[in-house]
């Protein structure tokens, strides 16, 4: 009997974690279509036939090829791995806090990028708006706008460490130094607003406008070479982070040096936010939003619920970079008005339901 239940536990173990990973694979496999709809789809339609023959190098025609390799292929690469680095970002830092409302954004690492490179607009004049009648704003000197915002995120989160280590890493004195950042950094964009010429004015509002667009395939490297090996980091951790959800005297029972992991997932979550923020601008409420979607699909268990949510801000931010680009076609809407139009919608229940409970 005791054989035969034992049988039983290890098979129901066994469903759990194809049920699991079912759901990690196809998600992985839901971004291959959403990648050609991506490279088929704008004001400039190419056939999916061709996005394919361009792909693999066949014999597509020179129109198609420029699209997709000049143009889109870049974006959507961009979408993918800043998707990825906010969702797994915010994931890590929901369990390392213990607070579903923790994220890069709602953290004030965001804004403190903001406040960089308004500053760098400010003092160097890195962006202008390149004709009288008005229009796109060009940026003139994109690495001192992006070391600029990278520079201020870092502080940011140096700050956020800094404090927690003061005051020892709780939760609590985490997510208030977030907020108390976030509110000081906006007000610091606010102040360089106000003395700034309409030139320069319009040139920190387009930055703050989150667009994968701009990103070049030197920006997808320095990207790529640091969301892998944060994201590699984080699901290596992925047996800690189960621990602390039980809490912390549990997690420091278990042998899990929590405080030391907390800070150390903290700085590392800010170091991607930073680098994909930097880089492309402001992307809101991604790494809010994905993990809760996903948890609610995969369950709690960091061992697949870090994979699913990195797989999921992937497929998420380039679904809806896609529909940016067809929404107001030939126009391009902002991928971030999308998703702020998705968050705070489930920021606002997240705090209904905390209030419930």
């Amino acid at each position: 009997m005791m054989l035969k239940a034992c049988d039983t536990n290890l098979g129901g173990y066994a469903l759990y974690i194809r049920r699991k990973a079912l759901v990690i694979a196809v998600l992985l496999l839901a971004l291959v279509p959403a990648l050609i709809a991506a490279l088929s789809l704008g004001a400039a339609a190419v056939p999916i036939k061709d996005v394919v023959l361009s792909l693999i190098g066949a014999d597509a025609p020179r129109r198609s090829d420029i699209i997709v390799w000049s143009i889109r292929l870049p974006q959507a690469v961009a979408a993918m791995l800043a998707g990825a680095g906010l969702a797994v970002s915010g994931a890590a830092m929901q369990s390392v806090l213990r607070n579903p409302l923790g994220s890069p954004f709602t953290l004030g690492i965001s804004h403190a990028a903001a406040f960089g490179a308004a500053l760098s607009v400010m003092a160097v004049g890195a962006m202008e708006i390149p004709s009288a009648e008005g229009g796109a704003v060009a940026v003139y000197n994109p690495v001192a706008v992006t070391l600029s915002a990278f520079g201020f995120s870092l502080l940011a989160a140096a700050l956020i460490t800094l404090i927690a280590r003061v005051r020892g890493a709780s939760p609590e004195v985490m997510v208030l130094t977030g907020v108390a950042l976030g509110s000081l950094f906006t007000a610091g964009t606010m102040f360089l607003q106000f003395f700034a010429d309409d030139v320069q004015l319009a040139a920190m509002v387009f930055w703050t406008f989150g667009d994968t667009a701009r990103a070049t395939w030197r920006d997808i490297g320095l990207i790529a070479a640091v969301t892998l090996p944060v994201s590699i980091y984080f699901i290596a951790q992925c047996w800690n982070y189960n621990a602390i959800d039980a809490g912390d005297e549990t997690a420091q029972g278990l042998g899990v040096r929590v405080e030391r992991l907390r800070l150390v997932s903290m700085f590392a979550a800010s170091l991607l936010t930073a680098v994909s923020i930097s880089f492309l601008g402001i992307i809101g409420f991604v790494g809010l939003v994905v993990p809760h979607m996903v948890r609610r699909v995969i369950g709690a268990d960091h061992r697949f619920l870090l994979p699913a949510s990195l797989i999921g801000g992937a497929l998420l931010l380039l679904v809806a970079d896609t529909a940016a680009r067809l929404v107001l076609s030939p126009n391009v809407l902002p991928v971030s008005v999308l998703t702020s139009f998705l968050g705070v919608p489930v920021f606002l229940w997240l705090i209904l339901r905390g209030g419930r409970h």
